[in-house]
């Protein structure tokens, strides 16, 4: 993430995470305020392990786009509603209109839960216990679904 700030939003990522047991990194690692450390993290991401970063920021949000560009791996950006942002809709642009060749898969403002289960979703493709557990949160979905159905017909 960006700022510590943005600790409450990004923190629904880490228990996605820990929820179907994956190894994770929690980091403050900012594109402007410390891009030397930004390069270090993302040009060893590989060598520490992962597989997938979750990157969020608010305002001109560079973040997600400076780690794509700087690794071969899947990033998400996660756009945040920030102190100083217009709504979030500044995040949200600056993460989702990056140039040809440096892709970043962008959820909703303040999405970091689905950039989690995105994450998941896309390391499952090879974690046959990833696609059991995806596809029990599934199956517990439609039971909540159903139990709200049965719930509004009793208030009719």
């Amino acid at each position: 993430m960006g700022s510590i700030s943005d600790a409450p939003i990004m923190s629904a990522a880490v228990k996605v995470m820990e929820q179907f047991g994956v190894d994770h990194e929690f980091a403050v690692v900012s594109a402007h305020r410390s891009p030397d450390w930004m390069y270090e993290y993302a040009k060893t991401a590989e060598e520490r392990g992962l597989k997938i970063i979750i990157a969020g920021a608010g305002g001109a949000a560079h973040l997600p786009g400076m780690m794509a560009a700087l690794t071969t791996m899947p990033v998400i950006g996660v756009p945040i509603k920030s102190s100083n942002s217009l709504d979030g809709w500044d995040s949200l642009l600056s993460i989702a209109q990056m140039p040809n060749d440096v892709p970043v898969a962008t959820v909703a403002v303040n999405g970091a839960h689905n950039a989690g289960l995105l994450a998941i979703q896309i390391l499952a493709v090879n974690d046959d216990r990833l696609i059991a557990k995806l596809k029990e949160l599934k199956s517990k979905n439609v039971e909540k679904v159903k139990e709200q159905q049965i719930s509004l017909k009793s208030k009719v």
